[in-house]
């Protein structure tokens, strides 16, 4: 008996490769399109680092005309969450960064693992009739004896070489142990010599140099399905992919990669590994956890009211350092219309910073028009808080708030995600500005006699909501005059004997008066929308 012998007892009814390879024949892109994936597992939530991951590669896939998809690594069916797969999708609908090819469209499906079984039979068995795969029949206790005879000898630790029990039974052998029933899985007959090199090029880490990998590792496990290493291969191979984009705890298994591309016969893709997305906490940095930072999670964001594309320019942010200069000299273009480069992001941990996010959205929303925050902010207060969304329900007059200071040179910057906005347009509501308990600072002028002279005055003498805003804020430098301040805080700055404060002191008691805030958008559009009858009743 030969090794073919094996082969068909163990996959006696799989098709040969050759009906793969022709199934899923080349793709037909331009030279230097990129075939990118993201390949998650559906064994938890979202991280956003999958989401960081999956942004780079549909940006690249984009920027040079490729593919982009993404195929659902489902084969450790034990960790497997309810609604996994569902989930990994609608994240990703939901971030603007839906694949091309995924589970219902795409011609070099099924893009999920479980459903590729036949497929990795078919090459395993290839595998098994060259002797370059094995039946392994270890039980646990055969393994942890190997590995305690290991430790003991001070060797490495692990499934190969002389360790490697069933690598070199012969064929007969194994033959009769299958036919009697006996459990199994299937190795791989590495043929690599640690004491040799690999020399690798990563995209992003530059030139490698590792030990080849020796270890028979498993690639069919016994319940039938293959292990990531395995399977992953021959998926890359058949979809086309062209470049591999993957956190950098990856980089380790290169060697492993690199020699099951080389021992299927294929030609392997390249390799870009990214830096892992890192907080900083007590001086130093560690990685963003999926146990202690709520922020880990892409569902937090929505939870947050961070908008989609407040997140996509924080994460190219990190991405490419050059981004944020480009944004500003293009504030009006698609985030995929940035020049990314792969050679420009870090090689050690990029730093994720919340408060960093948080100006990036601000400057986000700041770009929206009255109508998009309006339609978002909706949206998010459906789902979030009721109280927010009654608000919400005079679409006329909420679009005349969120209008203040919005499509200026510049504009409002003070809204960075949803969940902060009832506070902040809460004052142009009379029913949560009078309900406000907010203690208020009228800064420099704290005298209260004086605080309602110069209300009394504003109204009884010089307000008229008919004044356009030139003319609104000459009467304010009018009042200012009159009251003994300075009209220009210039004149003030020269001379500040000669007065009681500037006209800027004028225009902070007016706006605390009238909104409880000093800090707030223009005043003149803010009493304009609230209107005299109003205005009067909050003097």
């Amino acid at each position: 008996m030969d090794s073919k012998d094996l082969a068909n007892l163990i996959f006696p009814n799989v098709k040969g490769v050759e009906y793969y390879e022709n199934k899923y024949p080349q793709r037909n892109l331009k030279e230097g399109a990129q075939v990118v994936r993201y390949a998650p597992s559906p064994t938890g939530f979202v991280h956003i680092g999958g989401l960081y991951q999956s942004l780079i590669a549909k940006k690249i896939a984009k920027q040079t005309d490729g593919v982009f998809f993404v195929r659902i690594e489902d084969t450790d069916q034990k960790r497997e969450v309810e609604n996994g797969v569902e989930g990994i999708l609608k994240a990703l609908d939901d971030y603007d960064v839906s694949p091309d090819e995924t589970i219902g469209k795409g011609e070099y499906g099924p893009y999920l693992q479980s459903e590729r079984k036949d497929i990795y039979e078919s090459y395993a068995k290839k595998l098994l009739e060259e002797g370059k795969a094995y039946p392994c029949f270890c039980s646990t206790e055969e393994l942890d004896k190997i590995r305690a005879d290991q430790e003991s000898a001070k060797e490495r630790t692990g499934y190969y070489g002389k360790w490697a029990k069933y690598r070199n039974m012969p064929i007969d052998m194994a033959i009769e142990k299958i036919k009697n029933g006996d459990p199994y899985i299937i190795r791989l007959k590495s043929p690599g010599n640690p004491d040799k090199k690999i020399k690798h090029k990563d995209v992003i880490k530059g030139n490698i140099d590792m030990p080849e990998n020796d270890q028979d590792i498993v690639i069919i496990k016994s319940d039938g399905l293959p292990t990531y290493h395995f399977a992953h291969v021959i998926d890359d191979h058949l979809m086309g992919t062209t470049l591999v984009t993957r956190g950098d705890e990856w980089v380790a298994s290169v060697p492993l990669h690199l020699q099951l591309f080389y021992v299927l016969g294929f030609k392997a893709p390249k390799y870009a590994h990214t830096a892992a997305l890192m907080k900083q906490e007590d001086g130093g940095k560690r990685k963003l956890s999926k146990r202690k930072d709520p922020e880990a999670a892409v569902s937090y964001y929505k939870e947050e009211g961070i908008p989609k594309d407040s997140v996509n320019e924080y994460l190219m942010n990190i991405a490419n350092s050059n981004f944020e200069i480009w944004r500003k000299q293009n504030p009006d273009k698609s985030l995929y219309d940035f020049p990314f480069d792969m050679k420009k992001m870090g090689v050690s941990g990029a730093l994720f910073d919340m408060v960093k996010m948080l100006d990036v959205s601000k400057n986000v929303i700041s770009r929206y028009s009255a109508d998009e925050v309006y339609n978002l902010a909706y949206s998010w207060a459906k789902e979030y808080d009721k109280e927010l969304l009654e608000m919400l329900e005079d679409k006329e007059y909420s679009l005349k708030v969120l209008g203040i200071e919005r499509g200026n040179q510049k504009p409002r910057k003070d809204i960075a995600k949803w969940s902060d906005l009832k506070y902040i347009i809460s004052y142009m509501y009379d029913d949560k500005f009078e309900a406000s308990s907010e203690e208020y600072d009228y800064q420099k002028i704290n005298d209260k006699e004086e605080i309602e002279k110069i209300v009394k005055l504003y109204f009884e003498k010089y307000y008229d909501e008919n004044d356009d805003k030139e003319t609104w804020f000459n009467k304010i430098k009018d009042l200012a005059e009159e009251l003994g301040y300075a009209r220009e805080v210039k004149e003030y700055k020269a001379n500040p004997d000669k007065y009681k404060g500037h006209v800027g002191d004028i225009s902070t008691v007016l706006r605390v008066k009238l909104t409880r805030r000093s800090q707030t958008p223009d005043l003149f559009e803010i009493m304009k929308i609230i209107g005299k009858e109003r205005l009067l009743k909050r003097a």
